[in-house]
């Protein structure tokens, strides 16, 4: 099925919220959370509420059948946030569901329409990065007085309902939740693959480190290398499939991971390395096509396993050029089962 106008509109409407959302989060927490004496506790708990409670929520999500009032919930309690900073452990926690919530609902309705293809979500995943990256960088600074962000969360809540309201009810609905009976073996190994594809991306991307990067220009580059592979990835996954797509960006990815010292094969490698992102979302989805909530969820809690070695420091890979080519030799491994047996 062709994205329509009216699909691009909705799209377009959640990519920009998850833009906002991403910021707004890493805004607060460097702004302001930074200061608390907890706040090493205070990033673990808001990943474990960012990502691992997708899980769980994505199951509700599944069963509400309400996806955009789900996101507007999320747009909503990630405003909120900003009136608990005087307790962070309280901020951080609705911080974190907030985000959770945002995701789910424009994730889940971004995969209703994307039954044959993949582009739509990576071009709604791949703004969070753009995100993520200008809210630490205000959010250490002064330029941005911090009640901007929580007047524009609610605007971007009533901008989600609105374009609802002008598709006049013409979202697809989710498919009636249901898991599948007794884990067929098939589905078994679509899960496992996949999942553990996403902690080696979410490890490496957290460990990953060049001599060239630094704060300013090649830090920018390479978080636009992080956006426009996500984004890409799922458009040639629909032009060539996703199984070569993942085979080519994983398989080209480890020798330019062996260089690391050259600024062009290092931001290549991350371009590559982060296409398979939409297509781990969306083969996951068809193997779970009653449980797209849970599909989503079960692969952010991937990421929030692959947060934990770094953020207790526990190393394992040396940090040497090799093991980061030898995660993308992994994850390929991975991967080629797990699409293989999603049967896209």
């Amino acid at each position: 099925m062709a994205y329509t106008r009216k699909h691009w509109r909705m799209i377009s409407t959640y990519s920009a919220a998850h833009f906002l959302v991403d910021f707004a989060c890493a805004f607060l927490m460097f702004r302001t959370i930074s200061a608390s004496p907890d706040f090493r506790l205070c990033i673990l708990l808001y990943n474990f509420c960012a990502f691992a409670m997708q899980m769980p929520l994505g199951i509700l999500a599944d069963r509400l059948d309400r996806n955009f009032l789900v996101a507007i919930a999320g747009c909503v309690l990630v405003g909120a946030a900003y009136g608990f900073v005087a307790f962070p452990l309280a901020a951080v926690i609705v911080l974190g569901l907030g985000n959770a919530l945002f995701h789910l609902g424009g994730g889940v309705d971004v995969l209703n329409i994307s039954t044959r293809r993949s582009g739509a979500l990576g071009v709604f995943v791949s703004p969070g990065a753009f995100g993520i990256y200008l809210g630490t960088l205000l959010g250490n600074g002064t330029a941005l007085s911090p009640i901007v962000v929580p007047i524009a969360l609610p605007a971007a809540a009533v901008v989600i309902f609105a374009v609802h309201r002008l598709q006049r009810g013409q979202y697809p609905k989710n498919a009636a939740f249901a898991l599948p009976a007794g884990t067929p073996r098939r589905i078994l190994i679509v899960a496992v693959c996949l999942f553990f594809v996403v902690c080696l991306r979410s490890y490496v991307g957290l460990a990953l480190s060049f001599p060239w990067k630094s704060p300013g220009l090649w830090a920018a580059l390479a978080v636009c290398a992080v956006v426009f592979g996500k984004a890409a990835g799922g458009f040639l996954a629909d032009k060539l499939g996703a199984l070569r797509v993942g085979v080519i960006s994983l398989g080209a990815a480890a020798p330019l991971f062996l260089i690391p010292r050259s600024a062009a094969a290092g931001l290549l490698s991350v371009l590559l390395f982060n296409m398979t992102m939409p297509i781990t979302l969306w083969a996951m989805a068809k193997a779970f096509p009653g449980a797209k909530g849970f599909s989503f969820g079960l692969l952010t809690f991937g990421l929030f396993l692959g947060f934990l070695p770094a953020y207790s420091g526990v190393t394992f890979f040396s940090g040497a050029p090799w093991t980061f080519a030898a995660a993308a030799v992994i994850s390929l491994a991975l991967l080629w089962p797990g699409l293989r047996k999603a049967k896209l």
